[in-house]
């Protein structure tokens, strides 16, 4: 009679606690629709009730499973496919050939390229599986407290660093978490008294009670004085330190891919390979995207803020070079496959850029750092058909360059900071003293670099501590560095001998693809690893020049020796030198390719995996994941299964303790706990009570005889098997 009041109470008291579970993973949906563009949360929160009552019903999984697949089926369509029948096979086979790309995706780790429609499948499917979790944690075992706590922590954390304000949703998760800590600890008592506590059946003697005190404590929360803060805000400090996070000499880590903020230079990077765009060009180009002309010490900024102006019907009005160098008309095709770069990668010599889909592009042009920012309505991908006149430079003509530097490039591009070390100054002294002329003394410290112990690298790479210059750091310091330290140093030397120069960024050729004979193209994929810098410099009669510093890469400008053949024993050495540099390219390794990359943005991959564990490894991966999830949560119901199974087959000494040493993990994991001053004839009495079932006093007095014994009763092995069973199903059902 005993333990079926305390059945009936715990019936009573059980939906009231696992509901307050549910209100508390509502206060994590809320913050979504602020924090991110997720729309129709009340499809998710309504897909949550549904699940925590399935849930709470206890049904079995081989009809819950399809009764949840079946309401998420119907949810992704309302909110997905609305356009089409539900019963209709259309929207079924676009779900699944979605899907299909999303998996790969999956597989190749290109998790930025995930469609909506599979990362709400994903939200619905961890709602699922948070209804079962919640169930355990506040029905099973009544432990609440730790997720009680990661609310509060998840709600606190939001109200500081977001938009998100949790000044009532603090308030409801205090509240609701009280109710749901009393309701807890209630039903805790009930497990362990020998009492039935009759009044308790009626929910007004102990909720009224309850409500009144959560509600004076709140009342008195809400009208107590309440002291300034006596600790500084940490926002404003942890802002500043990530600000200042790159000033640390040590291994910054950063992502890879083109990124508009370069104020910070320095500090290691991951590699990368995802494919940003495919150009389908006669010959390899740099592609170029912007240029900067302010150095810090630190890094680069711009001098002027962009002005960007529409350029009408592509027609881009930009010259970097002038009428008097030698050019080719060519036409290129640019696939885009990354559109968080909102800027146009081109050739040198662009002339006109066209959208070949129609996507109403509209092309702007910055003229100060040479961008030409993109704009359209389309997420999809964009193809770009782009004009230019590819130019060659005749060394000669550039070395006979006489003429004076306007007013305003000598002063924007030859700008330093007056915190330059003077070393800097003298060792680009040094380097050029014996060239006559700026392509000469260009060269010299092109050259430079190959020749002086400076090694190519992306890991372990120092940044600049506060008081210490970028570039001086790498020219006397490390020595060491990827393609952003070799161009910022060359700019840096160049201009202490008033030769303006500029920063050049955006992507280098990759490897061909495919070679197309005839009037064909070839094919060039070009990935995040293919982020690059260099150098641009000018020269009054030809404009822009653009030269490449950084070790095991070549300029892919084109150069020629030109008319004039004065001194021409010196071009025959620079065109042994470009000879040079092309070999150095070819023996560069695959892995610095992959490796060089600038700043910090994440880029859009395609679906197939180009390093790693490859395809077949990422899906056996995943499979071996699932399957330890999948054990990780049958873990009690598989060794039930696994010590039924010995008891049938080798009912033993060995086996009957094991079993009952399951019992008793099962009993815990129930909330059943025995207590250290109780004995396991009292503790086994409690549970009869509570199961109104004899099965565990039984089993307690044959565990106890054995322990004394030392030995088995085969004679009862069949009925010790019945009682465990029994005892099992109780436990379990």
């Amino acid at each position: 009679m005993k333990a079926l009041l305390k059945s009936k109470s715990t019936m009573i008291y059980t939906p009231f606690l696992y509901l307050c579970g549910c209100f508390l993973f509502w206060e994590w949906l809320y913050p979504l629709h602020d924090m991110t563009d997720t729309e129709s949360i009340r499809v998710f929160i309504f897909y949550a009730y549904f699940c925590f009552l399935i849930t709470f019903l206890q049904i079995k999984w081989w009809l819950s499973f399809p009764v949840k697949g079946i309401v998420l089926l119907f949810l992704i369509h309302w909110l997905y496919f609305d356009q089409s029948s539900l019963f209709s096979l259309t929207w079924i086979a676009q779900l699944i050939q979605e899907f299909s790309f999303n998996v790969d995706a999956l597989i190749s780790q290109n998790y930025d390229t995930l469609t909506s429609t599979f990362r709400s499948f994903l939200f619905f499917i961890l709602i699922a599986l948070m209804s079962y979790l919640l169930h355990y944690w506040f029905v099973q075992t009544k432990r609440i407290f730790l997720f009680v706590l990661l609310t509060f922590i998840y709600i606190t954390v939001l109200d500081t660093f977001t938009m998100y304000d949790a000044t009532t949703s603090i308030v409801r998760a205090f509240i609701i978490s009280l109710i749901a800590l009393a309701i807890c600890n209630l039903l805790k008592e009930f497990a362990h008294v020998s009492i039935g506590f009759e009044w308790m059946k009626k929910v007004k003697s102990w909720l009224l009670p309850l409500l009144a005190i959560i509600g004076f404590a709140t009342l008195i929360g809400f009208v107590a004085p309440k002291i300034d803060p006596q600790w500084p805000d940490p926002v404003p400090f942890i802002s500043s330190a990530a600000e200042e996070a790159g000033e640390s000499f040590g291994n910054t880590v950063k992502k890879v891919g083109y990124g508009e903020d370069d104020s910070r230079l320095g500090g290691s990077f991951v590699p990368d390979k995802s494919p940003v765009f495919t150009a389908y060009v006669d010959d390899q180009h740099y592609w170029r995207i912007e240029t900067k002309d302010l150095y810090t010490g630190k890094g680069w900024e711009l001098s002027e803020n962009p002005t960007f102006v529409e350029q009408v019907n592509g027609q881009i009005d930009l010259e970097t070079f002038t009428d008097q160098v030698q050019t080719e008309k060519l036409t290129g095709t640019v696939e885009i496959h990354n559109q968080s770069i909102e800027k146009l990668m081109y050739p040198y010599g662009i002339e006109q850029v066209k959208d070949v889909k129609d996507a109403q592009t509209v092309f702007s042009l910055d003229a100060n750092s040479g961008a030409v920012q993109t704009t359209n309505d389309t997420n999809s991908g964009l193809i770009y058909q782009i004009q230019y006149d590819k130019p060659a430079f005749a060394m000669n003509q550039l070395k006979s360059s006489s003429e004076e530097d306007p007013i305003d490039i000598l002063d924007k591009y030859t700008q330093l900071p007056s915190t330059l070390p003077n070393r800097v100054v003298d060792l680009a002294e040094e380097i050029t003293a014996n060239e006559a002329n700026r392509y000469d003394k260009a060269r010299a410290i092109e050259q430079y670099f190959n020749q002086n112990g400076y090694e190519y690298k992306t890991e372990d790479i120092p940044v600049p501590q506060r008081n210490e210059d970028y570039v001086d750091q790498f020219l006397f310091d490390s020595k060491i560095g990827y393609c952003d330290n070799f161009s910022t140093s060359m700019v840096v030397m160049l201009r202490t001998l008033d030769i303006p120069a500029r920063w050049v960024k955006g992507f280098t050729s990759d490897d061909l693809v495919e070679s197309n004979s005839g009037n064909d193209p070839d094919k060039y994929q070009i990935t995040n690893a293919n982020a690059h810098s260099w150098v641009e410099v000018y020269f009054p009669e030809y404009g822009w020049v653009p030269f490449e510093p950084t070790q095991g890469f070549s300029n892919s400008a084109d150069f020629y020796l030109g008319e004039s053949q004065v001194d021409t024993e010196a071009d025959e050495e620079a065109l042994d030198a470009s000879a040079d540099s092309v070999e150095e390219e070819e023996q560069v390794t695959e892995e610095q390719e992959e490796e060089e990359a600038e700043t910090a943005l994440n880029l859009l991959p395609e679906s197939h995996d180009t390093n790693g564990l490859g395809n077949w490894g990422w899906l056996i991966l995943i499979i071996v994941v699932i399957a330890v999830v999948f054990l990780y949560l049958f873990r009690n119901q598989l060794r039930t299964k696994r010590v039924t199974y010995k008891m049938d087959k080798t009912p033993d000494l060995e086996t009957f303790q094991e079993a009952y040493h399951h019992v008793m993990k099962l009993l815990q994991r129930k909330g059943h706990i025995k207590a250290p001053d109780q004995t396991l004839r009292e503790f086994a009495r409690m549970v009869d009570d509570h199961y109104g079932t004899s099965e565990m006093g039984k089993l307690t007095n044959y565990y106890e005889q054995l322990l004394y014994r030392n030995e088995f009763p085969e004679k009862h092995s069949v009925e010790l098997t019945k009682l465990w069973k029994d005892l099992i199903n109780h436990i379990m059902g």
